[in-house]
């Protein structure tokens, strides 16, 4: 645009200022010259400002904070979910899938101030980067890194921006349903490496986290979620894996769709999976029925084969259900115990599939339920 179209376009008001300012600048000009047979002295360079600060304002270090604790809990999801997952394809039936055993996410994986926030905290912006690799994996085994930027996959490049992740999946699900191995272009570092990752065959289940400090799991039939809350009272990993195992085995078995509940379950999970849930939601029983004992005690002995297989301790998960019920009874709503009430069958057949699971490995026999 010429200066005389900038002129134009200028209100009024800033029309009338132009000639003083294009005067000032005229005068400005002139005054470098002096008087006299010397010449003036060259001016000083001017050091270049440093850039500005950005100001952080308490909202956005609030998100910050609590980005930090979404992301570190997450990531521990994702570790204790790798062995129930990888190990146990062959219970999953037709929840198995050829995957590549990693997750990404970029800033617009957050709403809102959280973008900021996974910029500043997580180092995030357009382009997917790695958030989680699960041990085990054929990307782990191909050396793919939390924090590698994705830029490439099977010589196709991967989408940015918006929208990214489920675009990103739309490309990854037809190159391995096919194949053994996958190339994979990735930048780590300011350079880019082609990697080829082995396809893994593992339970197709997406485990979430939910962001409320209720004590309870869900399940829809193709996620799982643990609360906040639950991961604060299992406190260590095994009982965590106890939980999740529960649930996935639920997911196998079919139960929310059986009990016509995948819609209920399905909404939940939408919403704790955000940042910024409404927590208005669980008030009550939140619209979820209480599981048959048939089926709780189904899931219980699926869960504890799949726990033996993934090769964690399933002799404390008698005294964790019990921990649970107690502190958490079938009176206190929205609670786990509330969902799955009928404890005293469920603890009489764990205890009954714990000894038989353990006479198989006694005996070198097959893990099978």
């Amino acid at each position: 645009m010429a200066v005389g179209q900038r002129i134009q376009s200028l209100s009024p008001a800033r029309r009338l200022t132009w000639p003083a300012i294009m005067a000032s600048l005229l005068l400005s000009a002139c005054s470098t010259f002096q008087s006299g047979s010397e010449p003036a002295a060259p001016a000083q360079p001017i050091p270049p400002s440093a850039p500005a600060t950005p100001v952080v304002t308490p909202q956005m270090q609030a998100a910050r904070d609590n980005l930090k604790v979404i992301a570190s809990l997450q990531e521990r999801l994702y570790r204790i979910a790798a062995p129930l997952l990888i190990n146990n394809a062959d219970l999953c039936k037709a929840q198995a899938r050829n995957l590549l055993g990693f997750t990404a996410k970029n800033k617009y994986s957050y709403p809102g101030e959280y973008a900021e926030a996974s910029a500043a905290v997580l180092g995030y912006d357009d382009v997917l980067q790695v958030s989680g690799v699960l041990a085990g994996s054929g990307a782990a085994k191909a050396g793919l890194r939390k924090g590698d930027d994705l830029i490439a996959a099977g010589g196709k490049p991967l989408p940015k921006g918006h929208d990214a992740e489920s675009k990103a999946a739309a490309i990854f699900g037809p190159l391995t349903a096919n194949s053994a191995t996958l190339s994979m272009t990735i930048a780590r570092n300011g350079s880019n490496q082609t990697l080829n990752v082995p396809v893994t065959r593992a339970c197709a289940f997406r485990v979430d986290l939910g962001n409320s400090d209720n004590v309870n799991a869900y399940n829809d039939g193709s996620r799982v979620m643990l609360t906040r809350g639950m991961i604060n009272f299992a406190q260590n990993d095994e009982a965590i894996a106890y939980v999740m195992a529960k649930e996935l085995a639920h997911n196998i078995l079919g139960h929310a769709g059986t009990m016509r509940s995948t819609a209920t379950m399905a909404s939940i999970i939408d919403n704790l999976a955000s940042v910024r849930p409404d927590l208005t939601m669980l008030v009550g029983t939140a619209g979820v029925r209480p599981m048959p004992a048939d089926y709780d005690v189904a899931a219980d002995n699926l869960a504890l084969y799949m726990l033996a297989r993934a090769g964690y301790n399933i002799g404390n998960a008698h005294s964790f259900w019990q921990r649970l019920s107690g502190q958490y009874p079938a009176t206190a709503l929205n609670a786990y115990t509330a969902i799955h009430p009928n404890v005293t069958a469920r603890l009489a057949a764990m205890d009954r599939s714990v000894s038989e699971i353990k006479a198989k490995q006694a005996a070198k026999r097959p893990l099978l339920p």
